[in-house]
């Protein structure tokens, strides 16, 4: 993949509050240590439904315990309830988290999540629910074929056209008695029979032997899917699929510079383009914030992720930390931008979350 993004620069435009409003902000407190990692789904009465991590106890980590809790919003994500409202306990080893929401074909809801148990032990796991999100399902798991523990983010799992659902995953493997491995081999599992069986993509190659981590989906209009990873090497890589997920392409460096932190791409339902949400942040040396997960920005595609443009920052805070995106598109007009919003100082970094409320019409202004 060719893609041409703008570097930094010391001027950022201001964004006025019509075109970027915070409308929710999950802070933690006592005995809720952290909310992160969340998506969106619109119900078929206009709600839009909110669920996210919810930490309890007094640890942060990636391995503390969590339970899965939803807001309402009533009017396109403006404003939202201001309770939490439960959605799953927590039915892992160590906690349940990283959400996936996703409206089937058929006209259900499909809730994918991560079960952990273990560092040796996290499946996605996938609910339904025939009554708009009242209730759900039991837990049928995504991967069967073999144990370990796989990483699938949150607003990560994509239906095709042919209804076959797609989830993209990297597997981390541990020896036993050792600190967890970073290291990542990349799969897809899909699903043919609306998530009751999965079947295991071919392995996607590394012959850079670069660390990959945390992949993402985006279908493109030639019908190929893309897979954008999360890497070391500075760059965000890309690897491709003719057959609907099943193989892929070896993974290659795109330009889209990066620290070690994930990108998530969705489809702009009333123009077709793609919006990209990452950290635009060069890891040469001599940057001060070098490897940083902040600035927070967007950018566009209009030919499929080969170039970029309208380049802008969302959070430019250098002790922020800003990763875990969510896109969800409201009207034509509108995007909801979930994402962790910390301060890595003061000990936040993963442990805040905001909802933020952008207009498109300043996504595709030149000017600004």
């Amino acid at each position: 993949m060719a893609a041409e993004i703008l570097r930094m620069t010391k001027h950022t435009a201001k964004i006025k509050s019509a075109e970027k409003r915070l409308v929710l902000q999950l802070n933690p407190s006592p005995g809720n240590p952290r909310n992160s990692e969340g998506d969106f789904v619109t119900l078929k009465d206009g709600r839009i439904l909110f669920i996210y991590s919810r930490f309890a106890g007094t640890s942060s980590s990636d391995f503390a315990a969590a339970t899965l809790v939803g807001r309402y919003s009533g009017d396109g994500g403006k404003t939202w309830t201001p309770e939490d409202h439960p959605i799953v306990s927590n039915d892992g080893g160590m906690n349940v988290m990283s959400v996936s929401l996703l409206r089937l074909n058929d006209g259900r809801i499909a809730l994918f999540y991560a079960r952990k148990n273990a560092i040796d032990d996290c499946i996605p796991m996938m609910r339904i629910s025939t009554d708009e999100a009242a209730t759900w399902s039991e837990a049928i798991p995504c991967i069967t074929d073999r144990k370990g523990y796989f990483v699938l983010n949150n607003n990560r799992v994509i239906q095709l056209e042919t209804g076959r659902l797609v989830i993209p995953v990297a597997l981390h493997e541990t020896p036993p008695g050792a600190n967890f491995n970073g290291k990542g081999r990349l799969f897809s599992y899909y699903s043919d029979d609306l998530g009751k069986t999965w079947t295991a993509s071919q392995e996607v190659a590394n012959p850079n032997a670069v660390t990959q981590q945390e992949p993402g989906l985006i279908q493109l209009k030639d019908r190929r899917l893309m897979m954008i990873i999360r890497t070391d090497a500075g760059v965000q890589y890309a690897a491709y699929s003719t057959d609907q997920g099943q193989t892929w392409s070896p993974s290659q460096p795109t330009t889209i510079v990066s620290p070690v932190s994930p990108a998530t791409i969705a489809r702009i339902p009333a123009t077709g383009d793609l919006l990209m949400v990452w950290n635009n942040n060069d890891t040469k040396e001599g940057n001060p914030i070098k490897g940083r997960r902040t600035p927070l920005n967007i950018a566009l595609s209009k030919d499929e992720g080969n170039t970029w443009q309208h380049v802008k920052t969302l959070e430019a805070d250098p002790d922020g930390w800003y990763c875990y995106t969510a896109i969800h598109f409201v009207g034509k007009k509108e995007v909801l931008l979930s994402y962790c919003a910390g301060n890595r100082p003061k000990g936040t970094g993963l442990s805040v979350t905001n909802v933020t409320r952008l207009n498109l019409d300043w996504i595709y202004n030149t000017k600004m």
